[in-house]
């Protein structure tokens, strides 16, 4: 599918025909930034090597998916450059995620999950059993 991409969209890092992301070395999230996050969170935290090496492809899979999408999304635009709209719309509707500060300042608004009648019927079940 990566292979799919024009060349004025081809990302560095995205697979070659082997599979093998080239120049290697191109990892966003280095194992020492991992460690930083680790210790933000926990400072006497340890990752196993194994547990790092796992982490660090998923980030690397997961950024390979993103900018693979977005360019697909260019594409479809007719457009060969890549925008933040890009990203931000695969972002938003793939995995429910929004980056506030980059593109638009506009204010997201925030959805109302829809609620069925019989969620509806079981609450005020539950709400007339725990008043008594």
């Amino acid at each position: 599918m990566a292979n799919s991409i024009p060349p004025a969209l081809k990302v560095i890092g995205t697979p070659g025909p082997a599979g093998r992301s080239s120049p290697e070395g191109s990892q966003v999230l280095s194992k020492k930034k991992l460690q930083d996050l680790v210790r933000e969170i926990d400072p006497n935290e340890q990752l196993d090597e194994d547990v790092e090496e796992m982490l660090l492809q998923i980030a690397d899979d997961f950024i390979e998916s993103v900018v693979t999408a977005a360019c697909q999304l260019a594409r479809h635009r007719k457009s060969n450059t890549l925008e933040v709209k890009d990203v931000q719309l695969h972002l938003e509707r793939q995995w429910n995620m929004w980056i506030p500060g980059y593109g638009s300042d506009e204010i997201r608004p925030f959805k109302k999950a829809c609620t069925t009648e019989a969620h509806k019927q079981r609450m005020a079940l539950i709400r007339k059993t725990t008043k008594k």
